[in-house]
């Protein structure tokens, strides 16, 4: 039986690593993901976690020695934030093409400059076409939930590819929430010992990421872009047996007040929580408004989108990341693309807010939405708006 514990969520995504007996940890401290992978190292240190931990110089060392660890069979975890996260950059790209399962946490941070460690979602729409399949929590328990999921989805023969569990910075890794930790013997059922199929091994020798010439890398792209949209039906089936055990259920797009609803808010990430009390305060007023919440963002799930905004006329879409000289925010971008060809379609209201740990408020989540309804209606000369900029 799970036991409920206040507990602070950095710390319970540590002790969820350690529920998925991981093999190595190599990581580097970096605000605001610095708690666990410090209590991470003092798991092992007290020996309540088998495990090796690699302290390194900097985050491309540590995701450098993480593929090191993946590519010989270990269970690999690993976290980081904001800079850290760029400062690997070159090297996630080579975990995902070398097919390496591994699992990474990041504490979304704000990018500088000017230095912000406060979190936005500015890092995560960096690294997106990197090939990692990334998932996006809105509380301390999906964080949890999603880094046992993360390793089950990761190490599954059909897809061997890195994961990323995205929680916002401060507004979740520093808040101690009430989480069922599931007990070690539910977790042994639900997640098996890691079987990677092409472990390095001196005795037989193999080449891994070899130089790929022109005549050979459109076919090694398009083969690890068939891998990634493919893993999202091992997604989906990972979802729903870890929902029949433990009682707690996640899909790609997940709805609020949606059905039928003419005006749908989609958010991604904790603030969803407070956009659902604007959306309860708007329907006793008598609004019709509703909220869908994006929690897989690769494999973007195009069906579950135009499923889910099928009767809307109306979609307000808010990114907490801004795509500078483009059309606003990464997210508006990609639901714009995804109803582009669809023969009927809400229109798309792009706001950009949040910025740089930047609370919006139940009050400011109505003023979205009503300023959303009347640019549907009346139209405005910008591509997007940025929600609560000072005069």
């Amino acid at each position: 039986m799970a036991k409920r514990v206040g507990i602070e969520v950095s710390l319970a995504i540590a002790e969820a690593a350690k529920l998925a007996n991981v093999d190595v940890v190599s990581a580097y401290p970096i605000t605001p993901q610095t708690h666990i992978v410090e209590h991470l190292a003092g798991l092992v240190a007290d020996g309540e976690l088998d495990a090796a931990f690699i302290p390194v110089e900097s985050e491309h060392s540590a995701m450098s020695a993480c593929l090191g660890a993946s590519a010989v069979g270990a269970r690999t975890f690993t976290a980081s934030a904001g800079q850290g996260l760029e400062l690997m950059h070159e090297v996630l790209y080579v975990a995902s093409a070398m097919r390496l399962p591994m699992v990474m946490a990041v504490a979304n941070r704000a990018l500088s400059a000017p230095i912000n460690i406060w979190g936005d979602h500015s890092d995560a729409m960096a690294v997106r076409d990197t090939g990692w399949i990334q998932i996006f929590a809105e509380n301390g328990q999906q964080v949890v939930d999603n880094v046992l999921c993360s390793f089950r989805i990761a190490e599954d023969h059909r897809v061997l590819l890195p994961v990323m569990i995205h929680l916002d910075g401060f507004h979740l890794t520093h808040v101690i929430e009430p989480i069922y930790m599931p007990e070690q013997d539910e977790v042994d059922k639900f997640l098996p010992p890691p079987q990677y199929p092409l472990p390095l091994h001196p005795d037989k020798p193999l080449t891994m990421g070899a130089f790929g010439p022109p005549y050979i890398y459109t076919e090694m792209k398009k083969a690890q872009e068939a891998n990634l949209t493919a893993a999202k039906e091992v997604i989906l089936q990972c979802w729903q047996e870890f929902g029949s055990i433990f009682g707690r259920d996640y899909s790609p797009v997940e709805g609020y007040h949606s059905e039928q609803t003419k005006v749908l808010l989609l958010t991604m990430g904790s603030f969803s929580e407070t956009a659902m009390e604007a959306i309860d305060k708007m329907r006793d007023d008598g609004k019709d408004v509703g909220l869908i919440r994006l929690r897989l963002w690769r494999p973007f799930p195009f069906a579950e989108i135009r499923q889910a905004v099928k009767n809307a006329e109306v979609l307000i879409v808010l990114d907490r990341a801004i795509s500078f000289g483009g059309p606003g925010g990464p997210v508006c971008s990609e639901i714009r693309s995804a109803l582009y060809n669809e023969d009927t379609r809400p229109k798309v209201i792009g706001f950009v807010g949040g910025l740089g740990g930047r609370d919006i408020s139940v009050s400011g989540f109505e003023e979205i939405i009503t300023r959303g309804i009347e640019i549907a209606r009346t139209g405005s000369e910008q591509e997007f708006e940025m929600y609560g900029v000072r005069e």
